[in-house]
């Protein structure tokens, strides 16, 4: 292939320019043809003007106020570029052009891309959609809470299911993973020949693997505020698949400045998450003093507050919750986002005072949540995992 500025790759490297420049006068002398052009009018309706503005007019007229145009828009999109280059479009859009309103059509709803930000929007609407909006939205939210558990149900299961019960120990270890080989070797060492320089153990030490009884309660306490949209949804996903688990009673609470138990609709996390209802102020002590309520064997309880921790309640009151159940022998988790977006904004100041308590915040994606969850069944350091985990994320 020639790589010259007339040969063939130099031919493609200015047909792409052109399509990141837009207008015919963008000093690259590439004409457009076929698919192109259509591909220049959809990223000119939307990149073309200010944001805010459905375009200057010298790339393209916009998107407009109307849901019939919108929704081929969406379409043309969906023809051009892949389903993650549409997804970011689509939150371009809404953020860029103001089509929220437009979202409450029905044809806008069946045109879409759905994704996990898609569905934070749609519940922020909640409360102001019409009801033949109500059903396409459903069917939106479906399709991503469906991909979601196809995704990470199985490796969640897998994970609290094979957890070990480091505090039982048995000499009958199943499975080459389940020996403890620090305490096999030390069992053993009347047996070491020096000659090949080994240890013949002629007794294993091993954890025992938990009963399908339930053996941990679990709650999970979610900040419903509008920069939480993303972690309340996969915060519902893992509660619905948590409570499929009979070693499991799992509860959900949402908060924002009122309190929601969301427990008895975990089997539909569907119907699930449009009984929350994103934004609004945040009082976490509040959350933290009904979730206390809700744990019955402290020793046996693993709580994860997932929250900003921007407290709008009363600050040291949630510290003493907080402190007291950590006394009490409940393991306290503090998750600051629950999403794929990395490190969020959060109150540096709360999540201080927390960590002084024994309590780490951080951040948390959804393919390494299940691994947390094993790690907290197994009753390990919580710090220790995190700083671990950050590590080799760092270092990959």
């Amino acid at each position: 292939m020639t790589d010259g500025p007339g040969g063939v790759a130099g031919a493609e490297r200015m047909r792409r320019w052109r399509l990141v420049l837009g207008g015919d006068a963008d000093g690259t002398g590439c004409a457009l043809t076929g698919a192109d052009t259509g591909m220049d009018g959809a990223l000119a309706a939307l990149y073309g003007g200010a944001p805010g503005q459905a375009g200057d007019g010298s790339r393209g007229a916009g998107l407009g106020a109307s849901a019939p145009r919108a929704a081929r828009w969406l379409g043309d999109i969906r023809s051009y570029f892949p389903s993650t280059v549409v997804q970011v479009m689509q939150k371009d859009a809404i953020e860029r052009l103001n089509l929220t309103r437009l979202l409450l059509e029905p044809e806008m709803l069946e045109a879409v891309e759905p994704d996990v930000h898609l569905v934070g929007t749609l519940l922020s609407l909640n409360s102001v959609m019409p009801e033949q909006a109500r059903e396409s939205a459903r069917a939106v939210v479906r399709k991503v809470v469906v991909e979601l558990e196809r995704r990470l149900a199985q490796r969640t299961r897998a994970a609290v299911t094979g957890a070990l019960d480091r505090s039982a120990r048995t000499h009958r270890p199943r499975r080459a993973a389940d020996i403890d080989w620090d305490r096999t070797i030390r069992a053993n060492l009347k047996n070491y020949l020096p000659e090949r320089n080994t240890v013949v153990p002629s007794r294993l030490v091993g954890y025992a693997r938990r009963q399908q009884a339930v053996k941990r309660e679990v709650v999970l306490c979610v900040d419903q505020s509008g920069s939480m949209a993303a972690s309340v949804v996969y915060s519902s996903v893992f509660g619905a698949v948590l409570a499929s688990m009979r070693s499991m009673k799992t509860s959900l609470v949402v908060f924002d400045t009122a309190v929601v138990d969301l427990t008895d609709q975990l089997h539909d996390p569907v119907e699930l998450l449009f009984g929350t209802q994103l934004g609004g102020g945040t009082d976490i002590n509040r959350a933290i003093a009904y979730s206390q309520g809700l744990i019955t064997r402290p020793a046996d309880s693993i709580f994860i507050l997932i929250s900003d921790l921007y407290e709008g309640g009363v600050r040291q009151e949630m510290l003493r919750r907080v402190a007291a159940m950590t006394a009490a022998g409940v393991q306290v988790i503090v998750l600051l986002a629950l999403s794929d977006e990395g490190a969020p904004s959060y109150d540096h100041e709360n999540a201080a005072a927390l960590a002084a308590l024994g309590v780490p915040a951080f951040a948390c994606t959804p393919d390494v949540f299940p691994d947390l969850m094993a790690a907290a069944v197994e009753r390990r350091d919580i710090g220790v995992w995190a700083e671990r985990h950050l590590e080799r994320s760092t270092s990959s």
